[in-house]
């Protein structure tokens, strides 16, 4: 027999052989309670685009007395996303990003039977294809009017610039993915195709979004939205705007085809004088009235809308509409200046006229010489030239003979001749005297 062992060596022993039980029954589970056995053969496949399906099958050896549920949860890079969930289906189908790992788990539990444990935990991870980093990211979408979609992000931080991004999108009734063929380059990327989706109640499917380029270097990224939280109407048109009295009276049309009731509009004034905006929100209606315009001063007015939250849950405004300018700005100055410039412009155009004319009438009108001056400053030339003549006193000297001569033959002509003689005497006489 070995050496005996003192009492109290005894009750410590014990107390650490039930620790050491305690210890190897799982986290919370009584002892003595019956595990279940864990589902077998789990495995995933990839569905629509972004969807990842998980199956396995129920586990073997149970009690058919055991009303058996299973519970399922996705952890993404280890985190738990708080999405358990219990199903008696043998599948799971979730939208996944591609871009992270994807870490599923699945275990059976009877609830029923309040003698029984949760199974443990069967798991299986989706690792992410392609080189990290070079996914696209900052992915944004935007359903303009109800008509089409315009999706944009970036390149990765570590893709090559030769990347070539392609979009994929699905939703649930189009049937097959869809490529997009419609693609914006610049700062970002970015494409748009049509998506008018039919719907006769108030639930729109979720739009998958998938963009990856052919290469196995580039990360596949996914992206799913909702519709019904990133609707943007088109941007209104201001059809009427005038000033009746004192009142403003504006209208304009409904952008795409939204029911009335589900569009809220803000109508924006600027006084030109002032500066100041004032902005009214308008609900199912395409027009409005603004009284105690004030005179003489134009008004600079747009629109825009945005869809109500009854029928949609965006908040996205739409682009403003064309300003419109309405009223009449009576500027004093403008009338000074007018009142100054009128008469000066005319005065110069009346000087510039007559300067005109007067030329035109030289040309017309050429001025006639005066034969008299011609004559005289012919005969001043001769008589000129004859006092520079060396004979200038006999010419001096004959000509008091000359002009008695004349005189005499004026003064011996007889009174008492004949009309025909007399006519025969003066013609040489007349003739002197014009000389």
């Amino acid at each position: 027999m070995g050496p005996a062992v003192p009492a109290g060596a005894r009750l410590f022993l014990a107390l650490t052989l039930c620790l050491a039980a305690g210890a190897a029954e799982p986290e919370g589970r009584p002892a003595g309670r019956k595990v279940l056995p864990p589902p077998s053969n789990l495995h995933y496949s990839f569905g629509q685009l972004c969807k990842l399906k998980w199956t396995w099958n129920p586990p073997e050896g149970m009690n058919s007395g055991c009303d058996l549920e299973y519970c399922s949860e996705i952890l993404i890079n280890g985190i738990p996303q708080e999405n358990r969930e219990w199903s008696r289906n043998l599948f799971r189908e979730e939208d996944v990003s591609l871009n992270e790992e994807a870490h599923f788990r699945v275990r059976s539990e009877c609830k029923s039977d309040n003698t029984s444990e949760p199974s443990n935990w069967v798991e299986i991870s989706t690792p992410p294809k392609g080189a990290a980093g070079t996914a696209a990211v900052g992915i944004n979408c935007t359903w303009y009017n109800l008509e089409y979609m315009v999706c944009t992000w970036l390149p990765g931080q570590n893709a090559s610039a030769g990347t070539n991004y392609t979009l994929y999108y699905w939703y649930d009734g189009l049937g097959n993915n869809q490529q997009c063929q419609n693609y914006i380059y610049g700062d970002n990327f970015g494409c748009n195709f049509s998506l008018s989706i039919q719907n006769s109640t108030d639930v729109y499917p979720t739009i998958s979004i998938l963009i990856r380029d052919n290469s196995e270097e580039i990360r596949p990224v996914c992206a799913n939205r909702n519709p019904t939280t990133i609707v943007k109407p088109g941007p209104p048109r201001i059809v009427t705007a005038s000033v009746i009295k004192d009142e403003m009276h504006i209208e304009w049309q409904n952008p795409g085809t939204f029911p009335p009731h589900c569009l809220v509009y803000q109508v924006e004034l600027k006084d030109s004088k002032s500066g100041s905006v004032q902005q009214h929100d308008i609900k199912g209606y395409t027009e409005a009235w603004f009284p105690s315009v004030h005179p003489n001063t134009v008004y600079v007015v747009k629109v825009r809308a945005r869809v109500e939250g009854t029928c949609y849950s965006s908040n996205r405004w739409s682009d403003w509409s064309e300003e419109k300018s309405i009223g009449e700005n009576t500027d004093f100055t403008f009338y000074i200046v007018l009142i100054l410039t009128v008469p000066l412009t005319v005065a110069v155009a009346t000087i510039i006229l007559l300067v005109y004319l007067k030329r035109l009438k030289i040309l017309i009108y050429p001025q006639i010489p005066d034969p008299r001056k011609i004559i005289k400053r012919m005969f001043g030339e001769q008589i000129e030239d004859f006092q520079s003549c060396p004979g200038d006193d006999f010419l001096n000297v004959r000509k008091p003979a000359m002009e008695e001569e004349i005189h005499y033959l004026v003064w011996i002509e007889n009174p008492e001749s004949s009309t025909s003689d007399n006519e025969d005497r003066e013609r040489p006489a007349l003739q002197v005297k014009a000389l």
